[in-house]
């Protein structure tokens, strides 16, 4: 919870649930990795909120941008931000989507497959690529380590293939995982994409670029984390240990650590209940939930931290849910949160650390409920 954030709620009173996000926290959280770590380019991940107040934040800073589909490529260049500066992510994608980021001038793909690469081959000729790796997702909370990437084989075939296409083969990639909290993760995939860069160079093949991905994690409830410095400290001696003193160029496509402490939703208690006279847990309900932008409660993955105006008080076990007709609109259960007694309907809560992965999951009308509401600060 931000000054600013903190001012706009008492200020407006805003109708529940909606997020708020401090543009100033989203240029600082920028400005620290930067600084952190200064021989990468960072390559926002667009997914994470691509509201266009933050990405026109980003623009004005000189960041990159990483997209996932044609239209988070169309949010990038409508807030300015460069076509050369915008990397289309995603190994998955339509011709059609293809051929429209590359007529809007973006000129780095990614892929991880051979029917990916005669797409690109077809749709964008002479683009740069890069190939993404399978890596373990030890570590995080939200892991990538099966739907995405290839094996070492695998990618290094695809690389020579793409030079053959006609394509520059540009580069390598890999992602240890959203929300990771283990720095040494780093080090395993680093090793891993060291071993096909050399393989490719015995090949002849000029690559140049390792995409390091992004998973650098923000603070939720229970979280016990490194500094960013941490991190950086850990690739970079990694990237020494692995490649020496022929680093290749560094990318990473931070989200999460971006915009997630930027952003607080606050939410309306709808009812507080008991199943039965002895039971030893109450029921809280919330206006938003799993279809309202909560979905990386899914696993109860992600745990915001709970702010309400009893703080302080007698506090016990609850079950969390949301207020739709779904029964797996249900956020925490396993992961037993305690909240005051005193809480009742009515009371306005935040939940912080909120500002990524929410709004961009929102239901545009289950149950008829609207979309999260937003606002920029």
């Amino acid at each position: 919870m931000t000054p600013k954030i903190e001012e706009f709620l008492a200020a407006r009173s805003p109708a529940t649930p909606c997020l708020v996000v401090d543009l100033d926290a989203i240029a600082a959280n920028y400005q620290n990795l930067r600084t952190a770590l200064p021989v990468a380019e960072i390559y926002y991940a667009v997914k994470a909120n691509p509201a266009r107040p933050v990405l026109e934040t980003l623009v004005g800073l000189g960041s990159s941008f990483d997209a996932a589909s044609a239209e988070e490529v169309e949010q990038c260049v409508d807030a300015s931000a460069p076509a050369e500066r915008i990397s289309y992510g995603n190994t998955v994608k339509k011709r059609r989507d293809i051929a429209r980021a590359f007529e809007r001038g973006v000129r780095l793909f990614a892929f991880d497959s051979a029917e990916e690469l005669e797409k690109l081959a077809d749709e964008a000729p002479g683009a740069k690529v890069y190939c993404r790796i399978l890596t373990a997702s030890d570590g995080a909370r939200w892991p990538l380590s099966r739907k995405f990437g290839c094996a070492l084989d695998m990618a290094r075939d695809l690389m020579l293939s793409a030079a053959d296409k006609g394509l520059d083969p540009h580069g390598i990639s890999f992602h240890v995982g959203s929300q990771q909290t283990d720095p040494t993760q780093w080090d395993m995939a680093i090793g891993r994409a060291a071993m096909v860069f050399s393989d490719l160079r015995d090949a002849g093949v000029n690559v140049r670029m390792l995409n390091l991905g992004g998973g650098f994690p923000a603070r939720y409830r229970g979280d016990r984390l490194p500094s960013m410095d941490h991190f950086a400290r850990a690739i970079i001696a990694a990237m020494t240990k692995h490649f020496g003193n022929d680093l290749p160029q560094m990318i990473v496509e931070p989200g999460r650590s971006v915009a997630a402490e930027a952003g607080v939703i606050r939410t309306e208690v709808v009812l507080v209940s008991r199943k039965s006279y002895d039971a030893g847990e109450r029921w809280v309900y919330f206006d938003v939930g799993k279809f309202g932008g909560l979905a990386e409660t899914m696993d109860e993955a992600i745990r915001y931290p709970v702010r309400s105006p009893h703080d302080g008080g007698p506090e016990k076990p609850v079950v969390i849910a949301g207020p739709t007709c779904d029964g797996a609109d249900v956020l925490y259960d396993r992961y037993r949160y305690t909240l005051p007694l005193a809480l009742k309907a009515g009371d306005a809560v935040e939940l912080l650390s909120a500002g990524a992965y929410t709004s961009v999951y929102a239901s545009q009308g289950f149950n008829g409920f609207p979309p999260l509401r937003e606002y920029y600060v």
